[in-house]
């Protein structure tokens, strides 16, 4: 009777022993279940150095640069004698292509009835007022992005303001676009079009 008894007491002591063991591995020695922190370096490139626009071209005291500007432009309102400083980039559109816009993304035009060589802007008076013309003041800077900048210029208006011409085309906005990338003068008469970055005519809008 009392080997049984022994051997019960102690398998009981042996299940203790192992709960105790199982336990203590979570609870009571946390140096067993403590997990190591590990660093991960990582190493980011190094900034590229973006160069500075350069001057590219000049016509009088106006100066037509390499890119866009490492300063923040402000736009002002287009009215005379313009602003001192006009960003031009290029617009993409699934309906008529690359053209070009000022800084903030509004389309700019160009008009059959002017003429490039020599430059002649022919919109004045009544037309200049729904069609309003592009204008850098003198002394001036344009930025052009994605534009041969020798393709930037200006052209002396009949009121003695200067505007901003692409390949000698003279550009306008349209008084009926009101938000970026409005192409609501697009084909007006047969004869207003979105100025494309090397001067051109783009395309009509489908179904127009």
């Amino acid at each position: 009777m009392r080997l049984p008894k022994l051997i019960l007491s102690t398998s009981f002591l042996v299940t203790a022993l192992i709960t105790v063991t199982a336990c203590g591995s979570v609870a009571g020695t946390p140096q067993a279940v403590k997990i190591k922190n590990v660093e991960h370096v990582v190493t980011l490139p190094s900034p590229v150095a973006v160069p500075p626009p350069t001057v590219a071209k000049t016509q009088k005291r106006v100066q037509i640069f390499s890119g866009p500007s490492d300063q923040p432009v402000v736009a002002t309102p287009n009215i005379a004698p313009g602003s001192h400083d006009v960003q031009l980039k290029v617009g993409l559109s699934d309906k008529i292509g690359s053209y070009l816009t000022d800084g903030d993304g509004n389309t700019l035009y160009r008009f059959d009835n002017d003429s490039n060589m020599p430059p002649k802007s022919t919109c004045n008076g009544e037309c200049a007022k729904t069609w309003p013309p592009l204008l850098i003041a003198s002394p001036g800077k344009i930025f052009p992005t994605g534009v041969d900048p020798q393709l930037i210029g200006y052209v002396e208006r009949a009121d003695g303001t200067c505007q901003v011409t692409v390949n000698g085309w003279p550009v306008y906005y349209y008084s009926g676009d009101h938000n970026p990338g409005d192409l609501n003068g697009q084909g007006i008469k047969n004869v207003w079009f979105a100025v494309n970055p090397t001067g051109g005519k783009t395309p009509p809008l489908p179904g127009k």
